[in-house]
């Protein structure tokens, strides 16, 4: 069973959880372009599923300090452009560590404040597998999956190879990950799953 168990409020700092990153490895320069692409992924699952935008982004980097990192909308997009499987190259930058560590404590940050329904909706995926019907049928998950992959043919660049079914699988994976990711302890998930799947491309 995907579950994660109700623990005390975790008490890092946002600078405690900063450290920690800082401690763990360094991607290398082969990896960027996999982890810009990935970091893309899980806000874009977290954004669909939530219904939140750049403003609930841009507030948890505030709460977190890390609003020079990330000040306002145009440098939000700008981040999330360098995921090279986006459409158009206006604004497409380098991503640099700190700004990966950034959206890896946003992204958690986040996952937090809407871990009941991340939970809610891995509950039904549990569920619906268990009943052998496809997740599209329970309301919450076919929203989601939905929002989804309309959203990924929106901004990013066509591919013959992606089908809906591949989203669909991409898109419930990146859910499952999400519960984890607003476990304590869930930035360091993050950070080390960036780096582990990278190396696999």
């Amino acid at each position: 069973m995907l579950k994660v168990m109700h623990s005390a409020a975790n008490s890092a700092t946002p600078n405690s959880q900063w450290e920690d990153l800082i401690k763990l490895p360094a991607p290398n320069t082969v990896q960027w372009d996999n982890i810009k692409t990935q970091l893309d992924l899980v806000l874009l699952a977290l954004e669909t599923l939530t219904g939140i935008g750049s403003e609930a982004m841009l507030s948890a980097a505030t709460d977190l300090n890390l609003e020079s990192r990330v000040p306002d909308r145009v440098a939000l997009w700008r981040l999330r452009q360098s995921n090279p499987l986006r459409k158009g190259q206006g604004g497409r930058k380098k991503l640099d560590v700190e700004e990966a560590r950034s959206l890896v404590l946003i992204i958690c940050y986040l996952a937090k404040q809407h871990q009941e329904l991340i939970r809610r909706a891995v509950g039904l995926l549990e569920q619906m597998a268990e009943n052998n019907r496809e997740p599209h049928q329970a309301a919450l998950l076919g929203d989601y999956i939905d929002a989804f992959c309309n959203t990924y043919q929106e901004r990013m660049e066509e591919d013959e190879q992606i089908s809906t079914d591949l989203l669909t699988n991409l898109a419930l994976k990146l859910l499952v990950d999400l519960l984890f990711y607003s476990a304590p302890g869930g930035h360091r998930r993050l950070w080390l799953a960036l780096i582990d799947r990278s190396t696999k491309f």
